[in-house]
């Protein structure tokens, strides 16, 4: 099976100054309140951007990013996230933050095509690990690029394909990583979303705890295929 690296499959262009639409602030709220617990671990979310577009097409003010045919072919980068001690307990909103500027984004941009999503993950996640976006963006950009992804042209026209038949073929393109080290996030209508890494203090993939939700393994998965 043929694997590609994240990084390769989907370096972009840097964006010249005029291109970067300005972020707006991103706060807790009553739903996503400030919340300082202990961090146990990490995820890193992946989302597969051909079901992500595809599910916005026709919308008015599509994503800047469905515009750009190599990202949305593949994976981008949605975060690296604080895992908590327990259901419902993570650290996020740990701490007000600023609105980023062309620098900062420009750190984070090529994996996460999205000044304000770049924005959001900073101020709900970015923040309780540490006080520099760009050591944020440049440590999660770090693992992002490391991950490879396996045929997913071949997985998109498997025949029943099952959330385990999937994390099995991803695991196998990546040394050392077993299925059971990532959760898929499939939406009501059974197209994979997102692929959720599960990782230890250390960074390094590990197996998901109990509870920590996606599909199992039984279950039927469709995957949008690249275009």
């Amino acid at each position: 099976m043929r694997f590609l690296l994240l990084g390769a499959a989907l370096a972009a262009a840097p964006l010249s100054a005029a291109e970067l639409p300005r972020p707006h602030a991103e706060l807790p709220s009553a739903d996503q309140p400030v919340r300082n617990v202990p961090t146990t671990g990490y995820t890193l979310s992946l989302i597969w951007q051909p079901e992500h577009c595809y599910a916005r097409r026709g919308q008015r003010g599509p994503a800047a990013e469905c515009a750009d045919p190599k990202v949305r072919r593949g994976f981008t980068l949605h975060g690296l996230w604080p895992d908590g001690d327990g259901p419902n307990r993570w650290p996020e909103y740990c701490r007000p933050v600023d609105i980023l500027t062309d620098a900062q984004i420009r750190a984070g941009i090529a994996a996460t095509p999205s000044p304000q999503l770049l924005q959001h993950e900073w101020a709900k996640h970015g923040s309780c690990i540490t006080d520099d976006p760009v050591r944020y963006f440049g440590e999660e950009g770090r693992i992002y690029h490391s991950i490879r992804i396996p045929d997913m042209q071949t997985l998109a026209h498997r025949r029943g394909l099952t959330a385990g038949d999937f994390q099995a073929a991803f695991a196998a393109a990546n040394p050392g990583m077993k299925p059971d080290m990532m959760r898929l996030n499939v939406n009501r209508r059974g197209w994979l979303e997102e692929v959720w890494l599960c990782l230890g203090l250390d960074k390094r993939p590990r197996s998901c705890r109990a509870g920590q939700g996606g599909a199992a393994p039984t279950d039927p998965v469709k995957v949008q295929a690249p275009a």
